[in-house]
């Protein structure tokens, strides 16, 4: 048995900072580097395009748009249940309306975001290095640990408010173009004409609408991620199990991924901030009042019992009332 586990990697030397800890770690500014960056960049562009449909999709669902009825199905106790559209048969009907290119309509911009907050996640990285620290992953040395991951954290967190500032008026512009679909509107043909267009009518802060709400969102993901994989590495994983590098390398994916479920209504809020009052239909009433602020209009899709909306795209259920259907 101990022969079996011996070719299994030194996981646990790696930074507890998850990606950006092992990118940080990485001697900066050498041609290694350099080369890195540039894969970065081209890698989240290719992402950034491949998911593309998903988002559309999602946004739309996002601001209330649901242009198609919802049929009857059966849930897993077998009572009816109306269910809305889900992500094929929406994209199905994108296509049917706009093509095939429709599914990427403000795909441009939002590539342009993508490769900003790239470009500036590294420049900042080595404008500002995090210092090495020495790995420190037993439970005799939790002050240390503990010290190490709220250092990596910071770093974390400041290169990421920094990018998502730099690229966040290139993200307004590609929601603005996405929803456009709901009034088939034409008012955002172009990142040059939009960026024009932004600056004439809402000024300086019409590139930053919903900002805040996504930065908070990234600072509370960030640090409960962290925090949450470093407590659970160092008290409940033991060290002197064969496999414990292992599950620790997958204890923070495991984290995100929880955590993401819980801060996603600062992902709403900012994408519904992005669109709204903004003269496109789905930005004005009846989809959304105008919003005087993030918070009115958090308090307003709690009220409405929407903060997760859209958060599934598979299987989502609509509201129906207990007499919608005969008693089988």
């Amino acid at each position: 048995m101990a022969a079996a586990a011996a070719p299994l990697p030194p996981a646990g030397g790696a930074p507890p900072g998850g990606a950006a800890g092992r990118a940080a770690a990485a001697a900066p500014g050498g041609p290694r580097a350099e080369g890195a960056e540039g894969l970065f960049v081209v890698l989240g562009a290719g992402l950034a395009a491949a998911s593309h449909p998903l988002l559309y999709v999602k946004l739309l669902v996002q601001v209330g748009h649901e242009p198609l009825p919802p049929t009857v199905g059966r849930n897993v106790l077998g009572r009816k249940v109306l269910y809305l559209p889900g992500f094929f048969t929406y994209a199905r009907h994108i296509v049917e309306v706009d093509g095939k290119r429709g599914l990427f309509r403000g795909l441009t911009p939002r590539l342009i975001s993508s490769t900003l907050s790239t470009i500036t996640r590294g420049s900042v990285k080595k404008a500002f290095p995090l210092e090495d620290m020495e790995h420190v992953s037993n439970k005799d040395d939790v002050k240390t640990s503990l010290r190490k991951v709220v250092k990596e954290t910071s770093h974390e967190m400041m290169m990421q408010c920094v990018s998502r500032v730099v690229s966040h008026p290139l993200h307004v512009i590609s929601m603005r173009c996405m929803v456009q679909f709901v009034g088939r509107e034409v008012k955002y043909s172009g990142v040059f004409s939009a960026i024009g267009r932004i600056f004439k009518e809402e000024g300086i802060l019409g590139f930053f609408v919903g900002l805040v709400p996504h930065i908070l969102g990234d600072v509370i993901f960030l640090w409960c991620c962290n925090l949450l994989a470093h407590f659970i590495n160092t008290y409940a994983v033991d060290d002197n199990f064969s496999q414990a590098s292992v599950i620790r390398s997958y204890t923070k994916f495991v984290m995100g991924i929880a955590v993401s479920m819980l801060t996603y209504p600062f992902l709403l809020v900012g994408d519904l901030m992005a669109v709204n009052n903004c003269g496109l239909r789905a930005g004005l009433p009846p989809y959304a009042p105008a919003f005087t602020s993030w918070i009115h209009c958090w308090r307003y899709l709690s009220a409405q019992g929407q903060l997760f909306r859209g958060s599934s795209l598979l299987f989502r259920r609509a509201p129906m009332p207990a007499t919608c259907f005969p008693i089988d």
